[in-house]
């Protein structure tokens, strides 16, 4: 049901609901963010000045040198007059009323230069130190303008560097936040959820559906105003500079408006598709590399490889129709870009041919153009990361949102100094509703005393240990500690008087210390020592080169199972339970380590109540009481003499295990 629901979520580019979820992650850092967003608006300024600063000198200094000079008398003030051979001159476009219409044109003619005049083309011959001090002001403010464009671009270089910077520590924070968060929420959901769940779907949650949405928030979100910013300052700009011409220049975005529709229609199809399809060829080789010993103990290599192949190809074409949408968008993209550059330098190159448009102006048109084209070029990239985010981020809500099926006392009840006894009052339970596990059961446990519970695989033992931490709630009846509900107690405090040694022992990566003391401090080497020597742990630990401080691998991969059980009784009695469940905890081990274990178990039972769960029923003969469980219900309860005397249900598993010392063991 989960996947369905995560495929039909994939085809959503955008929700308004979980952006205002993500959104709320982002709060707490909204002054940095603020930051940013000032920052990505003085880098936007920095780059609409570089074309315009280029434009005034071209036109204002470079081109400058094609208009006419104008001879002005000594009244007259303005910064950029020259004298040249006893007259005081001034450009013509300098002039701010329209004066004197008389003036000199500089030309250079077989190598040199000259100032022509305008109304009768007589000559003044220039020498060269003459030429430089007719353009010395030309030249100064070239160069102001050079040095002006280096600020500008060291400007925006270290503006930059800075918005990434922040940009990219405040990414890492949200994100931070929220593997966190999802951690600690399933560290208090209950085990049915991770029932339900493969580890690999949550490990993938926690690691690259979180890498999605730290890209939408860097590349996508916080850039997302970037190019607002430079399309809005690139039209005003356009705009303020020649009307006609920005007209011209957005021609063509009315077009760009439809191919971008097209795209986000085809896209968002092409990849819920591929989605689709991947998350098929996870399932399977998932399935595969699990199953890889059946697969080849029964030579299904090949009908598997088929499978796959099919599944594979799939995928292929799927990436196939998403790739040749992105690939259309891009070079669409491209060509309605080039269609507007030809449109404007067509209109704007014939009026500058009729003297109607400067050089200049042009010049920037065309740079401005390029930069309006920039974003809507990446949009297919920050479109892509969108729909992974929103995906991601349906998936990430989808832990978060589950609510934990034990839920926490509202005010619990002190459990205060834990005496031992435990009721089952007509406990009813299943895993799956209306499936039940245990029906109907109850018993009495009282302090100090083991009660051992056997039965075929499937009867409720592990159920009942289960549901006395609470790993899971009941449907029906009442669990007392104490005459305490365990439903009214602090999960905390209970199962810190719980102690609890399974089958399957897991071992954390660390050594063989941290592995014991789950790393409380309040356990220290000298306790660690003695409850390893109390249950015989210390036989093989001092063997280690290292000893106690020997690293341990992943699940305990380099001790024997035998090891790992001696140090799970080592972790139990390090913390001192008032209760201690034992489940399985004596089965698939060595003669040798059974001995060892034979051996502890005694010291371990002694002063505290005790649950065992056994298949081996050599160990729990010597169990003050014995429950024998049959299909979910009490069917025997008695000492190993009674029940064998019983000659019942565990009067058959006995003799089963030991029918040919049947009449030495029984006494018969």
């Amino acid at each position: 049901m989960e996947q369905f629901h995560e495929e039909e979520t994939l085809g959503k580019a955008y929700d308004s609901r979980l952006m205002r979820r993500l959104l709320r992650y982002a709060k707490p850092y909204w002054k940095l963010i603020s930051v940013t967003i000032v920052l990505l608006l003085i880098i936007s300024v920095t780059d609409l000045a570089r074309p315009y600063l280029v434009k005034v000198a071209i036109d204002d200094h470079i081109m400058g040198a094609n208009q006419p000079y104008v001879e002005v008398d000594a009244s007259f003030d303005h910064p950029s007059i020259v004298t040249v051979q006893g007259m005081r001159l001034l450009r013509s476009d300098r002039l701010e009323s329209e004066g004197n219409t008389a003036g000199y044109q500089l030309v250079k003619e077989r190598g040199r230069h000259y100032l022509r005049s305008t109304l009768d083309g007589a000559l003044i011959d220039l020498t060269s130190e003459e030429v430089r001090e007719l353009r010395a002001w030309d030249t100064q403010r070239i160069v102001k303008l050079g040095v002006l464009l280096f600020v500008i671009l060291t400007v925006g270089f270290v503006l930059s560097y800075v918005q990434v910077y922040l940009l990219s520590l405040t990414g890492q924070r949200i994100i931070f936040d929220i593997r966190q968060q999802i951690y600690d929420h399933m560290q208090s959901l209950s085990l049915s959820f991770f029932d339900r769940n493969p580890v690999g779907r949550l490990v993938t949650r926690v690691t690259n559906d979180t890498e999605n949405l730290q890209e939408m928030y860097t590349d996508v979100l916080i850039n997302l105003f970037r190019d607002i910013f430079m399309v809005l300052g690139i039209i005003i700009v356009m705009f303020r500079m020649n009307t006609m011409l920005a007209w011209v220049s957005l021609a063509t975005l009315p077009l760009i408006v439809a191919l971008t529709a097209v795209f986000r229609i085809k896209a968002r199809e092409a990849y819920r598709e591929t989605r689709v399809r991947l998350a098929r060829i996870n399932a399977n080789f998932a399935e595969s590399i699990a199953g890889m010993r059946l697969i080849q103990i029964f030579n299904q290599q090949k009908r598997k490889f088929k499978e796959f192949d099919e599944i594979n190809k799939d995928h292929y074409g799927a990436s196939m129709r998403e790739l040749r949408v992105y690939a259309i968008f891009r070079p669409a993209m491209e060509l309605v870009y080039s269609l507007a550059m030809a449109i404007l330098i067509w209109f704007g190159g014939g009026r500058l041919l009729a003297g109607a448009l400067e050089f200049g102006v042009l010049f920037a048109f065309i740079s401005y153009l390029e930069q309006f084209f920039r974003p809507i070029n990446a949009l297919t990239e920050k479109y892509n990361i969108m729909q992974a985010s929103m995906a991601s981020a349906e998936r990430i809500f989808m832990i978060l949102d589950e609510e934990t099926a034990v839920v926490e006392a509202a005010e619990p009840v002190a459990l205060g100094e834990v005496k031992g006894k435990i009721e089952f009052k007509n406990v009813w339970f299943a895993y799956v509703e209306d499936e039940w596990v245990l029906r109907d059961v109850s018993f009495t446990v009282e302090p100090g005393q083991t009660v051992a519970f056997v039965g075929a695989t499937g009867a409720g033992k592990t159920t009942i240990m289960n549901l006395l931490t609470r790993f899971y709630d009941i449907q029906k009846g009442q669990i007392l500690i104490d005459g305490k509900d365990i439903k009214t107690l602090s999960k905390e405090e209970l199962r810190r008087n719980v102690g609890l040694v399974m089958q399957d022992v897991f071992m954390f990566s660390g050594t063989i210390v941290e592995n014991i003391n789950l790393n409380n401090e309040e356990i220290d080497l000298a306790r660690i020592e003695w409850v390893a020597k109390y249950v015989n742990a210390n036989q093989f630990i001092e063997n280690l080169p290292l000893q106690y401080q020997e690293p341990v691998m992943e699940r305990g991969a380099t001790l024997s199972a035998g090891q790992r059980q001696l140090l799970a009784f080592a972790r139990a009695l390090a913390y001192d339970p008032a209760i201690l469940i034992l489940d399985e905890a004596t089965a698939n081990i060595d003669t040798e380590t059974e001995a060892l274990i034979q051996d502890a178990l005694p010291k371990l039972l002694a002063d505290r109540t005790s649950l065992v769960v056994a298949h081996r029923l050599s160990t729990i003969q010597n169990a003050d009481n014995i429950i024998v469980l049959h299909k979910g219900k009490i069917r025997e309860m008695g000492t190993h003499q009674e029940l064998l005397a019983q000659r019942g249900l565990y009067y058959n598993l006995f003799l089963l295990q030991y029918k040919d010392d049947f009449k030495e063991v029984a006494g018969q």
